[in-house]
């Protein structure tokens, strides 16, 4: 993500306005993020990214793509946004809208524009906003503008190597085949969106209940593949089931699995990771951990 002036600017010049992208706005989105990531991301990735958002229902009046800066009617900054709605953990479980502020960019000449860009983005009030994928240099910039961080940290885990659990009788199925336990309806539709924004999507099933979990393919450091714990019920429940869901895992080829995490998670088998992939919230409550679904990490794999 590139560096930002920090100016703090409540309004611009006539010429230079910032509202929500529209569909008829992809083909210039593309070719401004394609220009403000020419290091690290080819224009077909942002084709795809403008496809998906454009493809997704969104909760009530959010935008569909995120916000668009101009001047004199000339695409020169732009802020992906992905909406979505999650349901709380719990006996008090409730609906929550969360706003993962993707990628964003704005032309050198304009950057003095930035904070009006990112004003405009972030004003819903109730929305919870997530910044997941923060640049090392862009943290002090993140936490200027209100974010707190919520994850400090990965670990990484051999699941197969964990203890057995406690109920034997463990089955693992994928997001295609009806669960024969009691689910949540919800979750089958979490888990079959996601299977098909390419993760993989497994229900474990034991004692009665269906437990549903979500993984994204990914390379770390563009060298080691592993799978990244995308959406489970609670980190609790993963670790509960790692063994049976580390053999399946392990079974394509993914002996590693990448979860957030604040500190070594007891009855896992691996190592913590401090201050890598630090995760960030603002609003009025964080997230959850083990819960990264309807996300840029779960929908392109960032």
């Amino acid at each position: 993500m590139p560096v930002m002036v920090n100016t703090c600017l409540t309004s611009a010049p006539p010429k230079v306005r910032c509202r929500r992208i529209e569909d008829a706005d992809a083909s210039n989105v593309v070719s401004l993020l394609t220009r403000g990531f020419a290091n690290r991301r080819p224009r077909r990735f942002w084709e795809n990214v403008i496809a998906v958002l454009g493809a997704r229902a969104v909760p009530g009046d959010a935008p569909k793509y995120g916000y668009l800066l101009e001047n004199d009617g000339t695409a020169v900054g732009a802020i992906l946004q992905i909406f979505s709605t999650h349901r709380t953990a719990g006996p008090q479980a409730r609906e929550m809208t969360i706003c993962n502020v993707s990628s964003w960019y704005v032309d050198p000449a304009f950057r003095g524009y930035a904070p009006f860009l990112v004003s405009q983005a972030l004003k819903q009030k109730g929305v919870t906003y997530l910044n997941i994928t923060s640049a090392p240099h862009t943290r002090p910039i993140v936490e200027a503008q209100g974010y707190l961080r919520y994850s400090n940290g990965v670990f990484a885990a051999l699941p197969f190597l964990s203890r057995s659990p406690a109920v034997c009788d463990v089955r693992v199925t994928t997001a295609d085949a009806q669960p024969q336990a009691l689910f949540e309806g919800h979750e089958r539709d979490l888990l079959q969106d996601h299977a098909g924004f390419g993760c993989i999507s497994l229900w474990c099933e034991a004692a009665g209940r269906a437990y549903p979990f979500v993984f994204r393919r990914r390379r770390v450091k563009g060298l080691i593949t592993c799978a990244q714990l995308v959406y489970c019920r609670e980190i609790e429940d993963f670790v509960r089931f790692a063994r049976p869901l580390g053999m399946s895992l392990l079974r394509r080829g993914l002996p590693l699995v990448i979860l957030d995490a604040n500190g070594p998670v007891r009855g896992l088998v691996g190592k913590y990771f401090d201050q890598t992939m630090p995760k960030y919230f603002k609003g009025p409550e964080p997230p959850r951990l083990g819960d990264l679904a309807y996300t840029e990490t779960a929908l392109f794999g960032v």
